[in-house]
């Protein structure tokens, strides 16, 4: 049997290193982060001249406008989270190669070299903030990349000429279980009142996926001599910057208003359930929206819940994404509000593990990525 499979490639302008990568998502499991490999193909001209050729997995972190830096001002900080050298290669090595790397080892030649990054479970996940209609430049937010260069050093300075960088993200799947169901109750009374008013607000689950309906259970028991006129759930997704001490905001990503039920009479009672559905498209022309990091032609969507071992361990370059659901009962001029929050997961499914096994005959469809940012298809035949 043949399978089919896909593998990025991209070539440094001046032709000499080329780099091969069979994924370009590379999943956090809280607990660790799946190694980073791929191969690097160098000219003869690097390998007889012995040129020292360095990997590594770089974090970039845009927390402002590219077009706001101005007299000397940079609003971007990156952290290189991973980095060896390549090329010559050490004498002893005690990383495994997977099954693509020894196909493409194969295919490729003796000027094929492999290389695998680990990085730390801490390092925040890819984020993209949403520009609006008029901004330009590099969104805001967390990405990364893959960068293969020749230098004295690792630390030496790249030159763009020999150096070819490839995008990935550092992303998070949902949990296999279900958490607790999500159930708050508030109440409020009133000055010179007797009496309170109780809302009860429930969800279905605590974990959503992307696209997935929410059904907001509602219970109101008005035991005062108010009354509610109107009610409105929403989904509100918070945006923690943890490099500022009030970088913290919230988007309303959904929200729903009725007044049917209503008016909620005193000693009267109302259940009702309210669907909410977060999505990017009705959010498209809103600033500052958490989107999932940002890679060429993939589809987009908000950002996923961000999970962490230890809340406490917040990296200073992270972005934390959290989601809630709120609503509101609104009791006219005098009697004011009174609202309920009750946080939930939102998160992609863990994809399939069966994994394809690499035979022989097996295919690879090859994107290709040119310094133009124009894109070739190809296919390498492992036979």
């Amino acid at each position: 049997m043949v399978y089919n499979f896909k593998v990025f490639k991209k070539c440094a302008p001046n032709g000499k290193i080329t780099l091969y990568m069979g994924k370009r998502d590379f999943v956090d499991h809280v607990s660790g982060v799946e190694p980073i490999d791929g191969i690097a193909v160098l000219d003869n001209e690097y390998m007889r001249d012995d040129r020292k050729v360095f990997g590594q997995v770089v974090c970039c972190f845009r927390y402002g406008r590219e077009e706001d830096e101005v007299m000397g001002l940079n609003f971007q900080k990156e952290l290189t989270l991973a980095s060896e050298q390549i090329w010559p290669r050490p004498e002893k090595s005690d990383k495994e190669q997977t099954k693509l790397q020894e196909r493409l080892l194969k295919k490729l030649g003796p000027n094929a070299v492999p290389f695998t990054f680990n990085v730390s479970p801490n390092a925040p996940s890819s984020v993209t903030l949403q520009q609006g209609e008029d901004d330009n430049g590099d969104p805001c937010g967390v990405s990364y990349y893959v960068k293969i260069f020749a230098g004295e050093s690792e630390t030496d300075r790249t030159h763009r000429r020999s150096t070819v960088a490839l995008g990935i993200r550092k992303i998070q799947f949902a949990p296999t279980k279900q958490g607790a169901q999500p159930c708050t109750v508030v109440r409020k009374d009133f000055m010179l009142s007797p009496g309170e008013l109780e809302l009860e607000v429930t969800l279905d689950k605590q974990l959503y996926l992307h696209g997935e309906r929410i059904g907001v259970n509602i219970c109101i028991r008005n035991n005062s001599n108010k009354m509610v006129k109107k009610i409105k759930a929403m989904i509100q997704q918070g945006v923690d910057v943890v490099l500022f001490q009030n970088g913290s905001y919230r988007n309303t990503v959904a929200s729903l208003e009725t007044s049917e039920g209503c008016p909620v009479q005193p000693g009267s009672s109302l259940q009702k359930v309210m669907y909410l559905t977060p999505l990017l498209s009705s959010n498209k022309q809103r600033r500052g929206v958490a989107l999932d990091g940002q890679i060429k032609n993939q589809d987009q969507y908000l950002a996923s819940t961000t999970l962490l071992a230890q809340p406490e361990q917040r990296d200073a370059f992270g972005i934390i994404v959290s989601y809630a659901v709120k609503v509101k009962l609104f009791l006219g001029a005098l009697g004011g509000e009174l609202s309920a929050e009750l946080p939930f997961v939102l998160m992609h499914p863990k994809p399939g593990t069966k994994a394809k096994v690499i035979h022989a005959d097996s295919q690879a469809e090859v994107e290709t990525f040119r310094q133009d940012t124009i894109d070739q298809q190809g296919s390498i035949d492992f036979d």
